[in-house]
């Protein structure tokens, strides 16, 4: 028993002061702790203003069942089960049962309503027996935050989200998750807690420790009216042709800005819906939208002339075994290397790049270099791929005898669609390459805090020679007859582009499919956008073509922007002279100087015209009008002298 006593000394002793700071600490952190108040996170806006991406406090109702007194209890439970039936459709006897049952197992965490707006938490509070609050009336209170996109599913991947899983791992997909850290999320404040019993927690003092700071609010470049076609464009032939996915991407030519961008893929019940930003991630063997690359190579080079003449030999060419083979049965005989790219005829441009570049290869992706094709972009949204150009200098096993003639036609190359976007928004642009951009500027309030400008890839790509001479060459691919893209051409506007038709997984027969895209930019002379459209595995049954999938959606956008979308924001003033309105006009004048007290004649004239004649004579005369339209009748007839406060009527039909 002595031995024993000494123990328990000696342990108070060593709680007291051996260890008694370590033990303080525990205790002062059991009772009172930092509570984390999180910063609201700033909203994303589209380019003008409409609210892409917000947060909405979300709250769960619950009940400590057992803190009211059993007299406070029995009072509020049927007037509270009532208010419940009410506001969930349930019955007032359900509740009754369920929240009596709560009380009897000691339930002190009873849910009653989850994922709530402000206006139903307000609501609820209210109820009989919890508007006695935490303490009377068991009232439990937990609020979270929700990222909501009011404009639902579309561009929603793009807009993108921050998102943390159980383990802590977090996934910032779009622009959302981009700038996030940088400009979104705000810095979280803190209070300091004590707990008094129950679970419940009091703040010590009125003011926090730390003020939470709100996030700031970011501007995007997307205009939700061409985000909206482009979307539905999209989405309408995927259903079409049935295929796996798509992407389309409609940028401003001089700014690089993104306008519209829409990735859909298709999930297990055949439903489409943003499934991956395959527009920035997606890289791809572009196929014939490619050739525009390698013929501005060579004419930059100068080793070809869209006026040379090219043998496209029966639609065959062979390489180390390996067939380069035309759409069209039997080739296209002798044809100019321009006709060659507007027919998109494989065996034509493979065999120019050939000849110009089979005995020095390395010249030819020395150009592609000069031309920034082998570099990122630099985007800010996470997930972009990098080129891939084969290279005869770079021992990676993906050169090789005829990687030359296979990249002449988009094969070996690999690109994401803004990427092959970004090299014909330069042509577009004169030769000047853009960096997409997808923020406007950065805002707290109405305070710009990073605005952002258009930032040059490569001041010119190319010669401004070659790029005129490109520029002509998607223009005849739609205005010319022979052209692929030909059965998109409209009178009522222009546009210039590139079809593109690539296999995918030829290696193995079986699974053999299609890439399908259309890539350009409208009007054709003077480029307010640029476009590009990619739909990948098309149903071969319906169609595979890139003029026949992907030249419609780009046709649609066009259309679309040009009637519901203005492209200028002033109306300039016309000075078009029309012969019948001038003679017109003439006669109109001539009239009104020579009829001052005299009836003209008004018969043939509109309405409107008569009425300013007689109105505005030396004499003053009362008119009245029968009708509308054009004079029939007057009942005053030519060449009478008329007299003040007489009455002119006039009949119109």
């Amino acid at each position: 028993m002595f031995i024993f006593g000494v123990a328990v000394v000696f342990k108070l002793v060593s709680i007291q002061f051996l260890q008694g700071d370590k033990y303080k600490v525990m205790a002062s952190e059991r009772i009172v702790k930092d509570v984390i108040i999180p910063a609201n996170r700033g909203n994303v806006y589209s380019a003008n203003g409409n609210l892409l991406a917000t947060s909405i406090p979300k709250y769960d109702i619950r009940i400590d069942a057992i803190t009211p007194t059993l007299k406070v209890f029995e009072k509020h439970l049927k007037p509270l089960s009532d208010s419940l039936s009410k506001y969930s459709g349930k019955s007032s006897n359900y509740y009754q049962k369920e929240i009596r049952k709560a009380r009897a197992n000691k339930n002190r965490y009873y849910l009653l309503a989850r994922n709530i707006g402000y206006s139903d938490y307000i609501r609820i509070r209210n109820f009989p027996l919890l508007n006695l609050g935490a303490f009377k009336g068991g009232l439990i209170v937990e609020q979270t935050t929700k990222r909501e996109h009011p404009m639902g599913g579309i561009a929603q991947r793009t807009i993108g989200y921050e998102r943390f899983d159980e383990k802590g791992n977090v996934t910032r997909p779009g622009i959302d998750g981009a700038y996030g850290i940088q400009y979104l999320r705000g810095t979280d404040g803190k209070r300091k807690k004590q707990q008094i019993g129950k679970g419940q927690w009091k703040p010590l003092s009125d003011a926090n420790e730390i003020e939470p700071k709100d996030g700031y609010d970011v501007y995007t470049t997307i205009d939700v009216n061409i985000q909206d076609i482009a979307h539905h464009a999209l989405l309408e032939q995927l259903e079409k042709y049935k295929a796996d996915h798509g992407c389309v991407v409609v940028m401003e030519t001089k700014t690089g800005e993104v306008k519209a961008i829409a990735n859909l893929g298709r999930n297990s019940n055949g439903h489409y819906y943003e499934r991956r930003n395959y527009a920035v991630w997606e890289s791809h063997e572009p196929g014939s939208t490619f050739k525009l690359m390698a013929i501005t190579a060579a004419l930059e080079d100068k080793v070809i002339d869209t006026s040379d003449v090219v043998d496209t030999e029966k639609g065959i060419l062979t390489f180390y075994g390996k067939k380069v083979r035309d759409s069209k049965y039997g080739g296209y005989g002798k044809i100019s290397i321009s006709e060659a790219f507007e027919v998109s005829s494989n065996t034509g441009i493979v065999k120019a790049i050939d000849q110009a570049y089979g005995k020095n290869p390395s010249k030819f992706v020395d150009r592609l270099y000069a031309m920034s094709l082998n570099e990122k972009l630099g985007l800010q949204i996470i997930g972009e791929s990098s080129p891939i150009i084969p290279d005869p200098r770079i021992k990676n096993k993906r050169w090789s005898g005829i990687a030359l003639q296979w990249m002449a036609y988009g094969y070996g190359v690999s690109f994401t669609p803004l990427q092959t976007l970004t090299f014909y928004n330069a042509i577009a642009n004169d030769g000047k390459m853009v960096k997409p951009q997808f923020l406007k500027e950065v805002k707290e309030f109405d305070r710009v805090v990073e605005p952002y400008k258009v930032e040059v890839i490569n001041k010119q790509v190319c010669s401004k020679e070659t790029v005129a001479k490109v520029q002509q060459l998607l223009k005849n691919v739609v205005e010319k007859k022979h052209g692929t893209g030909n059965r998109l051409y409209s009178e009522n506007f222009s546009m210039a582009g590139k079809t593109g038709t690539c296999q995918k997984d030829y290696r193995d027969k079986e699974k053999l499919n299609y890439i399908s895209s259309f890539a350009g930019y409208f009007p054709a002379d003077n480029p307010k956008y640029s476009c590009i459209v990619v739909i990948h595995e098309p149903d071969k049954s319906v169609g595979y073509y890139g003029a026949d999938v992907s030249g419609p959606v780009f046709k649609k956008i066009a259309q679309k922007i040009f009637t519901d979308t203005p492209i200028i924001d002033e109306v300039e003033s016309l000075k078009v002279k029309r012969a019948s309105t001038e003679k017109e006009y003439e006669s109109f004048y001539q009239t009104a100087q020579t009829y001052k007290t005299i009836m003209p004649n008004v018969v043939g004239l509109p309405a409107m015209d008569a009425l300013a004649l007689l109105e505005n004579m030396d004499v003053n005369v009362k008119v009245k009008l029968d009708g509308s339209g054009i004079i029939k009748e007057q009942s005053i007839s030519k060449n009478v002298k008329l007299k003040n406060n007489q009455t002119i009527v006039l009949k119109a039909s």
